[in-house]
């Protein structure tokens, strides 16, 4: 859900640092260790959120983040490696130096567009999850989601536009508080649970590795996962603070994704100990479980205490990349004229407020649809779905961008190389496309949907949010969007 910043931004100093070393230019360049990378990228992508959606597999949710992990998490984390140690400025320069800025902005476009679909997802979550704070009879109510969705956004813009430097650092706490203490207290309360000699509520045995095979919508649950892993090239800016980047940046990805594996599986592990898969709900299957564990431990008043953790940590990471790719898209508009004036528009605390509205109003309109809607986790699901479906269109343009710039650009000096890189990216590749693909089949949980609304919304949302819109942009842009400070001087050739 982010670009990547400028290479530069990589010498401020880390936990974990090396000792600097006196560069040619006189500055200062400081190292990280491969461990503190590790610990870094495990920290931009790990969470709670997608627990529930796996556990409803059992003992093939191991198998459904493994699979994803090697032909996505991985080639994304090394193509982003190779791209950001050679070029600056993020997929935009990437993808523009490989194939024209047209697609520059196709991509730079989904990552902004994606978070239109994520947030109200998100924020779905937070409603059903604060519903176990003060009624757990709401979490499935689409007109409290409703009304959660509309006005924490609204919420969240207000404090974005204020400039609060106090969210800067709501992401680590939110690791602390909203991941690593309520993922290591659920899987400990689950361990303890097994231990009394309580039975699983799903099925542990070996033959239950694998899901079974009902066809494409068994599996289409795994497309969450994408989600999951996105962001994990967003580290590769760091390669060149490594002292061996060839040696210690794959020591770093493996390390991470082991990591971020544990911090997945496990907890969806434990939820299907103590919750059958046909009484989950996507967006409160984590409190379910937790509801479960303490009722049982009669330790009951403990949900409430972890639901708002959790709300917290939620809420702090919308606040931390509420204005992120709204900013990056308006100053790429300003220098390239990609946006209209009305949309490039920063307030006096420098939050670009004109497009963050803008997005406000589709959200509103998302989060009246759930209002109508007859089942919050389906709503969910489905933009959830368009979340990934949209992401996946700039991972597919930067997987071709990495072997073009290879052929093109030989000569640039990059601080790590992809091995294999045709393989690499065309797995990641391949792997990119059948999640979009699959993403149009509806899941088995959701029998009882209309399957045109289904295709409606995703397919809907995908060719609108995606592609339409800024297709429309390249078309009608004018040379007087380009801002002030950025055109040339008349009578300059």
């Amino acid at each position: 859900m982010t670009t990547t910043d400028d290479p530069a931004e990589s010498a401020r100093p880390a936990p974990g640092e090396d000792a600097a070393v006196l560069q040619d230019d006189g500055t200062k360049r400081q190292f990280i260790s491969w461990l503190t990378l590790a610990f870094m990228t495990t920290a931009s992508v790990a969470s709670l959120r997608p627990a529930p959606t796996m556990a409803i597999y059992g003992l093939a949710a191991v198998f459904l983040y493994l699979l994803p992990a090697l032909v996505f998490l991985l080639p994304t984390a090394l193509v982003g490696a190779e791209l950001a140690s050679g070029w600056s400025g993020g997929i935009y320069r990437w993808v523009s130096e490989a194939l024209g800025k047209p697609f520059g902005f196709l991509a730079v476009w989904c990552q902004f567009a994606m978070t239109i679909a994520y947030y109200p997802s998100l924020l779905a979550y937070v409603a059903s999850t604060f519903a176990y704070v003060i009624d757990p009879s709401l979490a499935e109510n689409g007109l409290y989601v409703a009304i959660v969705i509309i006005t924490v956004y609204w919420a969240g813009v207000w404090v974005s536009s204020r400039g609060t430097r106090a969210i800067a650092g709501l992401s680590s706490f939110g690791l602390i508080v909203g991941t690593l203490v309520p993922g290591v207290l659920l899987v400990v309360l689950g361990m303890v649970f097994l231990g009394q000699g309580n039975p699983s509520a799903q099925p542990m045995t070996a033959d239950h590795w694998l899901p079974p095979w009902t066809g494409l919508a068994s599996l289409v649950l795994i497309v969450n996962n994408f989600l999951s892993y996105a962001g994990m090239e967003m580290n590769g800016v760091h390669v060149s603070s490594l002292r061996e980047p060839k040696r210690e940046y794959p020591k770093a990805m493996f390390l991470a994704t082991g990591l971020v594996l544990l911090i997945f599986i496990l907890p969806a592990l434990a939820i299907a100990w103590v919750m059958p898969s046909d009484q989950l709900s996507l967006t409160a299957g984590l409190m379910q479980a937790f509801g479960a564990f303490f009722d049982h431990f009669s330790i009951g008043w403990m949900t409430r205490v972890v639901g708002v953790m959790l709300v917290c940590a939620a809420l702090g990471g919308m606040l931390t990349w509420l204005s992120g790719p709204a900013k990056g898209l308006v100053l790429l508009s300003r220098q390239e004229g990609y946006l209209p004036p009305a949309f490039q528009k920063f307030n006096r605390a420098g939050s670009p407020t004109a497009i963050m509205v803008a997005q406000g109003v589709v959200t509103t309109l998302i989060g009246i649809l759930y209002a109508f809607s007859d089942s919050v986790s389906s709503s969910y699901w489905m933009f959830s779905v368009i979340t990934v479906q949209i992401y996946l269109i700039a991972y597919l343009l930067m997987f071709v961008a990495v072997v073009k710039l290879r052929r093109t650009q030989p000569h640039v000096e990059r601080g790590f190389r992809v091995p294999a890189v045709t393989w690499v990216a065309a797995v990641g590749f391949v792997a990119s496309v059948l999640a979009l693909v699959i993403g149009f089949v509806p899941p088995d949980q959701f029998d009882g949907e209309p399957l045109w609304r289904y295709l409606l919304i995703v397919g809907g949302g995908l060719f609108v949010l995606g592609l339409l819109i800024p297709a429309l942009l390249l078309r009608y842009r004018k040379p007087e969007w380009v801002h002030p400070d950025h055109r040339e001087p008349s009578g300059t050739s």
